[in-house]
């Protein structure tokens, strides 16, 4: 086990922070409503994404021959780590996560060699951006059961529907979408399509104004008599709960790399705070309650690095491991921790707007995406096999006989 990065990965690591310092930093956050800035808010994210596209980050494992860097999930996630540690807009790095692993790499997987080529050097470049939609108001957890549905037209599908808390959905080019194509046929009762921003009958809603995550873009969309080509099927007809499948694999592993990144940074930051912070007379890092804390977010930030890294290498290496993945997504209570001391360290300025308060408002969603704590617990136990049985008829004793 080797826990180090090869030369060429700190090398990239290292030009990715800087870069995300240089280039990154200070967007405009998503406000919903008259004057909250949105068109502003856009043409900015716009502006970066394609800076960070043109540094390879938005299409990082998509292979070569399509536009991207070829990168391999170890990697990858090495790469949206340096995006979270230099970029103080964590909602930034998720949304180039939402668009890279749970949008393109199910393209990469699923798709044709024509809708590979068709789509994918655009959405790397950083030209356009992609968006998953999967959620529903009546279909979170329960992924099978969308009201979203697709009827099969001699020329193609017709969608009427609706999603819910769609990342990058206000600003995106295309849209990963799910349906039912056979309501009711469970697993294989849903099917993938690729839509683009601006097809008759798709329509998007105002952004959300979010506790956290303010610099990424999440909206309802709305299907109405959306017509979609039989050749912007993903994965074929009954496909689409494999679709996503996939993509929640690489998102519960190298998305979460970015608030790996944003733990590093804070805990970097909270460090010289309290080295330099006197109170009677010395710095407040000599006393003992406060090294402690320290000790505890530092030992938080690695078992996260540990676990993520792990979950990456086992993608990387296809490795059939159904405990790994869920993992990282589950470290949410050790960032959500980490922020919550960087605040109690700081004091008065712990409540002020800055790094230690944003972590504690950007961790609160990750309880939730990528799928609830809950059901996150429910995969790692099934995966041990401890998953609901069938309970057995008891044999009737001769006497009841």
């Amino acid at each position: 086990m080797n826990f180090d990065f090869d030369p060429e990965t700190r090398e990239m690591r290292e030009m990715v922070v800087g870069f995300a310092r240089r280039e990154l930093n200070g967007g405009a956050g998503f406000r919903p409503g008259p004057g909250g800035g949105t068109d502003e808010a856009a043409a900015d994210f716009r502006h970066r994404w394609q800076l960070a596209g043109k540094q390879g980050i938005t299409g990082s494992c998509v292979p070569a021959a399509y536009g991207g860097s070829g990168l391999d999930a170890v990697t990858a996630a090495a790469l949206m780590e340096a995006l979270g540690q230099g970029c103080t807009d964590t909602g930034f790095a998720f949304s180039v996560g939402a668009h890279l692993f749970a949008s393109l790499m199910p393209l990469v997987e699923f798709g044709t060699e024509e809708q590979k080529r068709r789509w994918l050097p655009a959405l790397c470049s950083g030209e356009r951006i992609a968006a998953h939609g999967i959620t529903e108001p009546e279909a979170g957890s329960d992924a099978l059961n969308l009201r979203t549905r697709a009827e099969r037209r001699e020329d193609g599908y017709v969608l009427n529907g609706g999603k819910c808390f769609t990342t990058n959905a206000p600003v995106a080019d295309v849209f990963v979408v799910q349906a039912a194509t056979a309501p009711g046929g469970g697993y294989f009762g849903l099917t993938a399509f690729i839509v683009e921003a601006g097809t008759p009958g798709l329509t998007v809603g105002p952004p959300y104004d979010k506790t956290g995550l303010h610099g990424s873009p999440m909206a309802d969309v709305h299907f109405e008599d959306c017509h979609v080509p039989l050749d912007q099927v993903l994965g074929g007809e009954g496909a689409g709960a494999s679709v996503f499948t996939s993509s929640m694999k690489w998102e519960r592993t190298c998305l979460f790399a970015a608030y790996l990144g944003t733990m590093k940074r804070v805990l970097d930051g909270t460090l010289a705070y309290v080295g330099e912070r006197e109170q009677f007379g010395v710095p407040i890092g000599s006393n003992q309650a406060v090294s402690h804390r320290i000790v505890d977010m530092t030992l938080r930030y690695e078992s996260a690095r540990l676990m993520l890294y792990k979950a990456a290498r086992g993608l990387a290496d296809g490795s059939d491991d159904e405990i790994a993945p869920p993992s990282p997504a589950r470290g949410e209570r050790g960032r959500l921790q980490l922020g919550l001391d960087a605040v109690q360290l700081h004091g008065a300025l712990g409540i002020l707007t800055g790094e230690a308060e944003a972590l504690v408002r950007d961790a609160m969603p990750s309880r939730i995406f990528s799928g609830t704590n809950e059901i996150q617990k429910n995969n790692i136990a099934r995966a041990l096999g401890l998953g609901a049985r069938r309970s057995r008829p008891r044999p009737r004793s001769r006497a009841a006989r």
